[in-house]
């Protein structure tokens, strides 16, 4: 496909940003979730079966890919790692309506297909929202539980980003209506500015309809019932978050019982702005809630180097 103006434009903006570079974005494909439509997954496979499977959830007006190709390598070599498109996300899946419940009944479904029974739920921003409740909705089916920039409840569509928030309102109020449907194959190609890749994975979502997708956000609330997640949970608290403050992701650690901290020194696009201050304690969190820690930090023995595991 060839380079479009946008493309161009793209590149040039992405310049402004330390994007982790894309030369190395893993393949994927469709995959037919029965009775509920089909969306786009990456699977780094199940060759080892000692592998914990870590279904990985991405934010709001993104895709599986763009939230965490930066964390994939460091994953996929402790982990199983899974990307998939939420539904109204880029491949995801189509639907009338939009809610996180639809979406994470959505991920068990992914796991039936793949022959996955229990895995640990990890979710950056909405995808946390929607990792709370796949713990919740399906118990039995998790193994446990990262949550990062995020909270019990959402009240912002911002990145925290001023600059990347800038662009994002230009192109959703100008272009939004204008810029042409992207050919899935358009997803796939490789060789593109890293910014360039990065806004096709944004244009994919259904950008018309981000005021639903906010009412979706919107109608999540777990602080009633998080008392009630009974699996080894790790919260990374990105501390310089303005988007989802520190205080709203602490709600976790108390909501929690035994919810473990891991502080995170980066704000809330971390996950692909800032990759080197996130993946590091990301990766960690994911091996306290596998059960895959040091017996110190299991039991809750505070690590003192950055990004290290606590117990509150």
């Amino acid at each position: 496909m060839a380079l479009t103006m946008v493309d161009r434009i793209a590149a040039r903006i992405g310049r402004r940003f330390a994007t982790y570079p894309t030369a190395d974005v893993p393949t994927g494909q469709l995959v037919d979730l029965p009775g509920r439509g089909t969306t786009f997954v990456t699977d780094s496979g199940p060759d080892d079966p000692d592998a914990t499977p870590v279904m990985l959830l991405h934010s709001v007006m993104t895709t599986g890919l763009l939230t965490w190709y930066p964390a994939l390598p460091d994953l996929t070599r402790r982990f199983r790692a899974i990307t998939m498109d939420q539904r109204w996300h880029g491949r995801g899946i189509t639907s009338e309506t939009f809610s996180l419940d639809d979406c994470a009944d959505d991920v068990v479904a992914l796991a039936d297909v793949l022959g996955i029974d229990r895995f640990v739920a990890a979710g950056f921003s909405m995808g946390g929202g929607i990792a709370q409740l796949v713990a919740h909705r399906h118990p039995d089916r998790v193994r446990g539980l990262v949550l990062a920039a995020t909270g019990p409840y959402f009240g912002t569509r911002n990145s925290g980003h001023r600059a990347l928030d800038g662009v994002t309102k230009l192109v959703t109020r100008h272009l939004v209506h204008r810029l042409p449907g992207l050919p899935s194959e358009a997803l796939d190609e490789r060789g593109l500015a890293d910014g360039a890749w990065a806004l096709r994975q944004v244009r994919a979502g259904r950008l018309s309809r981000m005021d639903e997708i906010g009412d979706g956000l919107g109608a999540f609330d777990s602080r009633e019932w998080l008392s009630d997640i009974a699996v080894p949970t790790a919260v990374c608290v990105t501390t310089a978050d303005r988007v989802v403050p520190p205080a709203r992701q602490q709600l976790l650690l108390d909501g929690i019982p035994g919810a473990a901290r891991v502080d995170v020194p980066a704000g809330h696009a971390c996950c692909v702005l800032e990759p080197d201050a996130f993946v590091g304690p990301f990766v960690r969190a994911c091996e306290h809630a596998a059960g895959l820690s040091t017996t110190a930090v299991a039991d809750g023995i505070a690590d003192s180097t950055p990004g290290g595991v606590s117990s509150p």
